[in-house]
């Protein structure tokens, strides 16, 4: 038999040797249960009025009916733990409870009077399995737009989220939620960077004055300077504008130094998705929302990453071809 236990280090251990217990070093068996995205420590305060008033935890078998376990009550500026027999302490109004709770069960304690959920910081997914069909009919109407038709990707996606919004799959306020404002206004911001530095001829000029200073400079040196060149114009400007910018002109020196310019052109094309620095690519500027990431924690390891992705793809680019 496999127990799960939620207590503090030294009365877990006491226990343990009381019993004769083995204790697993991780979670295996409740790995999934007491994942801190399904369940976790809430803060839920008993109001005037409430039923349970005057009843104990016990008296209402609370952790069988509301789906939570008391670790501690709050009373009177004092706070009482488990060890004080709490279960069988009659409830106040203005009690607060320290209990261990699923994450769906606490989300369905705010909608009852008995209590007041202090705790507002848990995910909050509304399960909803009735419309598993909608979400999967629009799902694979979406990607059968993008994979069968000609239609732009933004267009089909948009047609599928459109439909889990009407099929009430998803409401339109969790929709709002769920966008991330400052990637949107952060690649709204690049866009007519990019379009600046390419259609002023600064990105035409920056390359052209980088490959003149390298032009008499062994193959693979300038090689690596496309390279360089490449991924520098894709953190400021699309990997697409890029590699239309950049492939004539490394085809050009390819040719005017005797180098095969296939090569060259492959360089481009690799390394215009060298994107690891900063945030600027969408994928890294959709994560650093929810993951709380700045621009220097993607320059630490983002720095590494660029400068291992242009060595294996040149060294295998040189070594294949």
């Amino acid at each position: 038999m496999v127990l799960g236990i939620v207590a503090s280090p030294e009365h877990l251990n006491h226990f343990v040797e009381k019993y004769g217990l083995r204790k697993r070093d991780s979670l295996r068996t409740f790995a999934e249960d007491l994942a801190a995205t399904k369940a976790g420590i809430a803060e839920i305060v008993i109001p005037p009025g409430s039923n349970l008033i005057g009843k104990s935890a016990r008296d209402v078998w609370m952790r069988k009916t509301y789906g939570i376990a008391m670790i501690a009550l709050h009373r009177g500026g004092k706070t009482l733990g488990e060890g004080e027999d709490i279960r069988n302490i009659p409830l106040q109004a203005g009690d607060t409870l320290v209990v261990h709770t699923r994450w769906d069960a606490l989300a369905r304690l705010e909608k009852d009077r008995n209590f007041v959920v202090v705790t507002t910081e848990f995910p909050h997914e509304e399960e909803r399995p009735q419309k598993l069909g909608w979400a999967i009919v629009f799902f694979s109407i979406a990607l059968s737009m993008v994979l069968f038709t000609d239609i732009r990707l933004s267009v089909a996606l948009l047609t599928g989220a459109v439909g889990m919004v009407l099929s009430g799959v998803l409401k339109i306020e969790e929709a709002y939620e769920a966008v991330s404002w400052k990637t949107v206004f952060l690649l709204a911001s690049l866009i007519p960077l990019g379009l600046a530095v390419e259609t002023s001829g600064t990105a035409k000029w920056i390359a052209e004055q980088t490959l003149s200073v390298v032009g008499d400079m062994p193959i693979w040196v300038i090689q690596a300077a496309v390279a360089a060149l490449a991924t520098f114009f894709t953190l400021v400007m699309s990997n697409v504008g890029a590699t239309v910018l950049l492939v004539p002109l490394a085809v050009n020196i390819a040719l005017g130094v005797g180098a095969d310019p296939a090569l060259f052109a492959l360089t481009v094309a690799i390394s215009t998705s060298n994107s690891f620095l900063i945030p600027t690519h969408q994928v890294n500027a959709l994560i650093m929302g929810p993951s709380g990431y700045r621009v220097v924690d993607f320059m630490r390891a983002g720095g590494i990453m660029t400068i291992l992705f242009l060595v294996v793809s040149l060294t295998m680019m040189n070594l294949i071809f």
